[in-house]
């Protein structure tokens, strides 16, 4: 009687299958990053004189915190618009049929297969002054005149909101797939209401999708170049709008590789946070 071959371990296969991966990672992003830093480190924009001039220079201007700290409060605004819209679809999607799982799960990929301009450029249709919202409540008496929708806070996190969507909501449908139908009825037969049942057992028991949709919404929020430009217009000023102008129309190489690292630095603390909850999550969920 032959016996199974035992696997092999993982460790004794070559790294050499991962050095073109290896490469590509020290070409198209370590190198970038390094060229980013040494640029930084000067104190002019001929990048002859060393020193830490640029990073004082963002971090005592009351203007450039000031773009900072918007920029990271507007990737929480949309986080939260995400996570109680996209939870309820989430819910949804696990107590629904097939066919009408199908239904929800093409709703929420559609936006995936249309460029973010054309989308974008889509709400500013909707939320202009003679856009579908505005014309909307005119007809209805509610308005006499047009409320400024475009090229506000408002505006911006809509269509934030919008764009970035499937990427709360499917990692919300993994996570509530994963937890055991009968665990509701057994919480009702316990006697517990349908809220009590929602925070005490499902809730906890989704936590790590939501912290993964927090954490991919978030970082795709606050990058989202061309949206926060085009909805929130030359009134309104973001990390990447404010790293583009001190790159491209001011010629300011150094002051603009600061403004990357130091807003690198302060997403990359966030995503720290959201990875420590969620590594809390999982010990509690399994709890």
């Amino acid at each position: 009687m032959g016996t199974a071959p035992a696997s092999r371990d993982v460790t004794s296969y070559g790294m050499g299958l991962a050095a073109p991966l290896a490469l590509f990672f020290l070409v198209f992003l370590v190198a970038p990053l390094l060229q980013l830093l040494w640029l930084s480190l000067h104190n002019d924009t001929a990048a002859l004189h060393w020193g830490l001039g640029q990073y004082l220079h963002f971090l005592t201007d009351p203007f450039s915190l000031s773009v900072l700290g918007s920029t990271l409060l507007l990737g929480a605004e949309v986080t939260a618009v995400c996570l109680v819209l996209g939870f309820p679809i989430a819910w949804l999607y696990q107590r629904v049929g097939p066919r009408l799982q199908t239904i929800i799960i093409l709703i929420v990929l559609l936006p995936l297969l249309t460029s973010v301009v054309v989308r974008t450029f889509a709400w500013i249709v909707i939320l202009g002054r003679q856009g579908i919202i505005n014309a909307t409540l005119q007809s209805l008496g509610i308005i006499e005149t047009p409320l400024k929708l475009l090229y506000t806070q408002f505006g911006v996190v809509l269509a934030l909101a919008q764009v970035q969507m499937p990427l709360m909501t499917l990692p919300l449908i993994t996570a509530l797939g994963r937890i055991d139908s009968n665990l509701d009825d057994a919480s009702c037969s316990l006697g517990a209401g349908s809220w009590r049942t929602f925070f005490r057992i499902v809730l906890p028991l989704s936590l790590p999708g939501v912290i993964a949709g927090c954490t991919l919404t978030y970082a795709a929020a606050i990058t989202a170049f061309i949206t926060q430009s085009l909805i929130g217009g030359g009134q309104m000023l973001f990390m990447p709008m404010y790293l583009y102008q001190q790159a491209s129309t001011l010629q300011n190489w150094p002051f603009a590789s600061a403004i990357s690292i130091i807003f690198l630095l302060a997403v990359l603390a966030v995503v720290s946070v959201f990875t420590t909850l969620g590594r809390l999550s999982r010990g509690y969920g399994g709890a």
